[in-house]
């Protein structure tokens, strides 16, 4: 049986660039342009499974989260535990443990992921799973 491994950079990196850009998002009055390259990092058939359970496609996403520019002022987002579970060049499975902070407060999710790449400097996330930590 293999163990994960840690992400490659590439991989980080768009871990690492999409939660700072969530997290700008959702905890200040960033500029379009931070919602806009949080958009073009999901591919056109995204889907994730939220905390709650629901499947969300990615335009029911983005319309939610367009609507929610700054609506947790404050809000940090940490990625830690990431590793690989798959990397066959064209398909990463990642796993990592993500925690949501806005003042006294965090939330906390194990996420699953599957990003695409027609290139190694492209990932595109494919889908998403988060399954809420007490």
């Amino acid at each position: 049986m293999s163990h994960p491994t840690p992400l490659r950079p590439a991989v980080l990196s768009a871990v690492e660039t999409l939660h700072a850009d969530l997290a700008r998002w959702l905890g200040t009055a960033a500029p379009a342009e931070v919602f806009d390259r949080f958009a073009a990092a999901q591919h056109e058939a995204f889907t994730m499974v939220t905390t709650t359970g629901e499947v969300v496609a990615r335009d029911s996403l983005l319309t939610g989260l367009r609507a929610a520019r700054n609506a947790r002022p404050g809000l940090t987002i940490e990625i830690t535990e990431a590793c690989t579970l798959l990397d066959d060049g064209t398909t990463v499975v990642i796993r990592f443990l993500e925690r949501h902070l806005v003042g006294d407060t965090a939330t906390a999710r194990r996420v699953t992921a599957v990003l695409v790449t027609d290139s190694p400097d492209e990932l595109r996330w494919r889908t998403v799973h988060e399954t809420p930590l007490a």
